[in-house]
């Protein structure tokens, strides 16, 4: 089992969250402690709250009052709702919270069902309840509360260098946002490219386009970024979203600031990558054929071509080693005027296709299903840390909602 440990200022905003999930039922109140039970009608943000302004009114200088805690179990463990209530006082016992207020939430909204726990650090005299070691301290509990209740040990029989799954976007599926923003926050993190253009060719692979933009700001010039979601062929199905909504690690600035870093890193996989793809090309006779022999390697091929299908770019994503290079970059020889003349004024074979075809949404789909494990982190404080098997969807939707109420608390204070 894993905790999640949230620290911020927002308590309404906490509650929110959680309660909009009861009341769209998906998800329900477990237990309350230090907040009466309510026998003859629904809870509601304002009734929870009440209980909790004494101890913020009497807050004396803590910056981050507000505790928003999960405990998810292992998917394949099965917790009763008993085993949840109990399981969670005896956490918020052993971590010091027992005589505050909290509420209980149990979240059914995705195959994970887990808890969440919203409280908070100050206690009634106005002090603060000591955070020292808290992160440690959760994880001794959490392997305690496994012990007793049989739960899968965190981390157990898993590979400690996974990477966060991708998923390709489906427009299909609506909530594009939380689609994006599933890839978009940590892509470029676990990736490295040496341009915007190989980083939109990543992108590419999970039906993501992203586009500069600039613009003049209060007498300034402003650059920035912004994505787009699209269908299995390229084409843009979507508004724009800028780049803010996804976080810092999604704009402009970082990106640029990532390109320079993986320009002065010295990749060994470089060579590697740059043999197996001319050992693939020496036994292809198409592109096609290419394509299918480097993606058994792990490795997609992004080709870009103009309207009158001459070959003007080529990327690989090497999945193995995380890192995207076009073809100029490996070697002459693999550069894409070399493969233009190769595949279109010496073989003009009519299983050649672009990287929009429907022989690149195969790439697509195999590469990130077959070359991307399991999605584990644990989040304190926002970093990752710690093991966690789970979808990120809900991590993301509880960001951008905390992202609009902010928005909102901004609006409010202008007026």
């Amino acid at each position: 089992m894993i905790a999640k440990i949230g620290k911020g200022e927002n308590l309404w905003g906490a509650l929110t969250y959680n309660q909009q999930k009861v009341d769209n039922e998906k998800g329900t109140v477990l237990f309350t402690n230090k907040i009466p039970d309510l026998w003859d009608g629904p809870y509601s943000v304002k009734f929870f709250h009440q209980y909790f302004e004494p101890y913020l009114i009497a807050n004396n200088k803590t910056e981050k009052p507000v505790r928003h805690i999960s405990l998810n179990p292992d998917p394949e463990d099965k917790v009763n709702d008993k085993d949840y209530r109990e399981m969670a006082q005896q956490y918020m016992q052993e971590m010091g919270y027992g005589n505050q207020p909290y509420v209980v939430f149990k979240h059914t909204d995705i195959d994970r069902a887990h808890i969440h726990i919203v409280t908070t650090c100050v206690q009634i005299d106005g002090k603060k309840i000591s955070d020292r070691y808290d992160h440690s301290r959760s994880m001794e509990v959490c392997r305690k509360l496994e012990k007793q209740y049989n739960l899968k040990i965190a981390g157990e029989n898993r590979n400690l260098n996974q990477s966060p799954i991708f998923k390709p976007v489906d427009y299909t599926k609506g909530n594009i946002k939380t689609q994006l923003s599933s890839v978009i926050r940590h892509m470029p993190q676990t990736y490295s490219f040496q341009s915007i253009g190989a980083y939109n060719a990543l992108l590419s692979q999970f039906n993501i386009s992203v586009e500069e933009i600039s613009g003049e700001l209060h007498g300034k010039m402003r650059k920035g970024m912004v994505y787009f979601a699209t269908d299995k062929n390229g084409k843009k199905i979507s508004s724009p979203f800028k780049s803010s909504l996804f976080g810092k690690q999604a704009g402009l600035e970082n990106i640029q600031v990532l390109i320079e870093k993986s320009k002065m890193k010295n990749n060994p996989s470089k060579l590697i990558l740059k043999r197996t793809i001319e050992t693939a090309l020496s036994t292809s006779k198409s592109e096609a054929s290419f394509k299918t022999r480097l993606l058994e390697q792990g490795i997609a091929t992004v080709i870009r071509k103009n309207d009158e299908g001459r070959i003007y770019g080529i990327t690989f994503i090497d999945h193995n080693s995380k890192s995207v290079w076009n073809g100029s970059q490996l070697s002459k020889e693999l550069s894409a005027n070399a493969f233009n003349k190769l595949w279109n004024e010496v073989e003009t074979k009519p299983e050649t296709n672009s990287y929009n075809s429907s022989n690149n949404n195969i790439s697509l789909e195999k590469s990130s299903e077959h070359f991307f494990s399991n999605n584990s982190y644990e989040v304190f404080d926002g970093f990752f840390s710690g093991l966690l098997s789970s979808d990120t969807n809900e991590d993301q939707e509880e960001q951008i909602f905390e992202s609009q109420m902010k928005k909102r608390q901004r609006k409010r204070r202008k007026k």
